[in-house]
């Protein structure tokens, strides 16, 4: 762990602007290292071990400059002011609601605003499964939480836990409540930004489960080409509208069969098919199952 206040900026960074205590409020934990050696030798915490972890209120003054890089993954999250982060060549802003990832053994450094300092969440994980988790290939670094409050709150989770004691149930506890982060952090990283013609689409796509649109016609809606928005759509969800679009109507179809006693003839029509044999076909290519057989399965 290698968090800094002016404290390391003084002996790291010569002529760097000093800060000589830590951050009021702040909180930090460092796990030791020999813990963090037999954590990455268990059978699950190998996967992903949380090495540091901390929160820097108001922090004035904060910079890291790691010229070789971590030897851990270093996930940041701001929830007021704003910051620069730097590193493989690009240099991105941090502020409310933002996080980013930097991968271990990358260059970098972070500074907070001189004329806002933020206060952000830090975590330092390490494990097998840490870059796959931080740094999902095609999606991008920064990331707008789409709900950060449920983020923060797994951070203040996490620290709390580590203050409390460090053993290796505690780092296994750690590591699921780490783990949850990440994912969540991760998928916000994947869904459309709010207000995007992308999830305006997909939007209008859940008003209208039981109809059709032709891609064109979606496509004019948003103000993109129909070749722009079908490629949007494929890389967010791996398909184009259409498949988009059927996967809505067989989410609600499944709904029915299991909360219901509508007649397959009902729901098919319920979802935009009026051909009920059409929508068998179409419910059993994604399930594999015929509707009726979906129905009959023992579920919970």
């Amino acid at each position: 762990m290698d968090e800094t206040t002016g404290r390391d900026i003084a002996a790291h960074s010569p002529g760097l602007a000093r800060r000589a205590e830590g951050f009021a409020d702040q909180r930090l934990c460092v796990v030791p290292r020999p813990q963090v050696e037999l954590a990455l030798a268990a059978p699950v915490t190998r996967r992903l071990t949380v090495t540091d972890a901390g929160l820097f209120p108001h922090a004035e003054g904060h910079l890291r400059r790691r010229p070789h890089g971590a030897s851990e993954t270093i996930v940041l999250v701001c929830v007021g002011g704003a910051g620069v982060v730097t590193f493989g060549g690009d240099e991105y802003t941090l502020s409310p609601g933002a996080s980013i990832a930097i991968p271990a053994g990358t260059p970098h450094e972070y500074r907070s605003s001189d004329r806002d300092p933020w206060t952000i969440w830090w975590l330092h994980v390490r494990g097998t499964d840490a870059a796959e988790l931080t740094t999902p290939a095609g999606v991008s670094r920064l990331v707008r939480l789409r709900a950060a409050d449920r983020v923060v709150a797994l951070f203040d989770e996490l620290l709390t836990l580590l203050e409390r004691r460090i053993s290796p149930a505690h780092l296994l506890a750690a590591s699921g409540i780490a783990w949850n982060l990440l994912t969540r952090i991760t998928v916000d990283s994947t869904l459309p930004a709010e207000g995007s013609p992308l999830e305006r689409a997909m939007r209008y796509l859940e008003t209208r489960i039981d109809g059709s649109i032709q891609v064109a016609d979606l496509a004019a809606l948003v103000d993109l080409s129909p070749s722009h928005l079908s490629a949007l759509f494929r890389q967010a969800t791996g398909g184009g509208p259409a498949a988009f679009h059927t996967s809505l109507k067989m989410g609600r179809a499944r709904a029915l069969l299991d909360a219901t006693n509508l007649s397959i003839a009902e729901i098919a029509a319920s979802v935009g098919y009026s051909d009920p044999l059409y929508f068998s076909r179409q419910f059993r290519r994604v399930h594999d199952v015929s509707p009726t057989a979906y129905r009959d399965q023992h579920k919970g």
